[in-house]
């Protein structure tokens, strides 16, 4: 087999908030139902019926001092650390988020300059050909933006490409909806360098697709369901919960299988698959799904391994978060050996779904 170039990870970080929040510090909210009227169940049962479906017990918050540039500067150099790569030679720097820098008290939208420029300035990088910029993609944009880095490095554009997934959606969620007990605050970033091989390595094949027609407003920003004096309108994340668990379950399975084939992979020979936190129930039946759709096979125990439950739903910050704890011998009961094949895959806002297959 004749000499090609891949992408291969070099490096991992993460930053995970030190701030933990538990269900039961949801038990004073005030929740309704988006037209304002409250539900008639207790709080308890709100909160016991959401871990029951989500199976969250606690997340992450960012300290009041930390904006989300901070967090991704953080996972940044936690990547830098773990790797061989000078910072000075980055090619790429890849900030996927969704809301801009949230600073404490402050919902307003700011991407100017973007948080990869300030992260770019965090590291004290010289280097002007280090080229910074950020990429909105809802939450699979982590994975896209390795995506895109794999285009570079393959066209020759690149050696080194640093991608950073970074959010804080404790600051836009609204406190009246229940659906904001799911979201959570976070970074991980990974490092990719080229790397010529006779026999494939890295990044094997990607996958991903965009249903705007009928399903871009599942995710939206809007109003607090119980505007109080202070509020204010239209910043606040929504979703509609229903719609998207059901959509996610028709199309990300299908979404994973083409990458597979793509791969000329086996799913039988998948080690792990690493998707996006975005509810423990859902994940769970996306993963049987795809088995099925594989001839019916039968799911690994250890093959999915999860965070949610403890972390919550990070946005673009889950599956790198995922992959470095892993890495990092910080996740009991799951390791990535050398050789082992990976899938990675998310879906979100947009709607967006992505998958990649990856070999260590």
């Amino acid at each position: 087999m004749s000499e090609k170039t891949y992408s291969v990870i070099c490096g991992t970080g993460k930053y995970i908030p030190t701030k933990i929040i538990p269900n039961d510090a949801f038990l004073g909210n005030h929740f309704t139902d988006a037209s304002g009227q409250t539900f008639t169940q207790s709080n308890i049962d709100i909160i016991e019926k959401f871990e029951q479906i989500t199976t969250i017990s606690q997340r992450r918050y960012a300290d009041d001092n930390m904006g989300t540039s901070d967090l991704g500067w953080l996972a940044a150099e936690d990547a830098l650390k773990s790797s061989e790569v000078n910072r000075e030679e980055l090619d790429y720097i890849i900030f996927a988020h969704n809301f801009g820098e949230l600073k404490h008290g402050n919902t307003g939208v700011d991407i100017l300059p973007s948080l990869a420029a300030r992260v770019k300035k965090k590291l004290n990088i010289v280097n002007p050909n280090t080229v910074a910029y950020d990429l909105p993609f809802g939450c699979p944009g982590w994975l896209q933006a390795m995506i895109q880095a794999d285009y570079y490095i393959k066209s020759g554009d690149a050696h080194n490409v640093l991608v950073i997934g970074a959010d804080i959606l404790s600051r836009i969620s609204d406190p009246h909806d229940r659906d904001s007990m799911i979201y959570a605050d976070g970074a991980g970033a990974t490092l990719l360098t080229s790397q010529k091989s006779n026999i494939p390595t890295g990044i094997l094949a990607h996958k991903t697709r965009s249903d705007t027609l009928e399903h871009s407003e599942m995710l939206f920003m809007g109003n607090s369901y119980l505007p109080e004096n202070g509020t204010k309108e239209g910043v606040y994340l929504k979703m509609y919960g229903r719609k998207l668990y059901q959509y996610a379950l028709n199309h990300v399975p299908g979404a994973i299988q083409a990458c597979l084939h793509k791969s000329g992979i086996p799913l039988s020979e998948i080690k792990k698959v690493l998707i996006h936190q975005a509810n423990g129930k859902m994940d769970d039946a996306i993963l049987n799904r795809l088995y099925k759709l594989e001839g019916d096979l039968s799911v690994p125990v250890d093959v999915m391994p999860m965070t949610i439950s403890w972390l919550g739903n990070s946005s673009v910050a889950t599956v790198p978060t995922l992959l470095d704890l892993i890495l990092k011998n910080e996740l009991d009961g799951h390791q990535i050996e050398k050789g082992d094949k990976i899938i990675f895959a998310s879906v979100g806002a947009g709607m967006n779904i992505n998958a990649m297959v990856y070999q260590a």
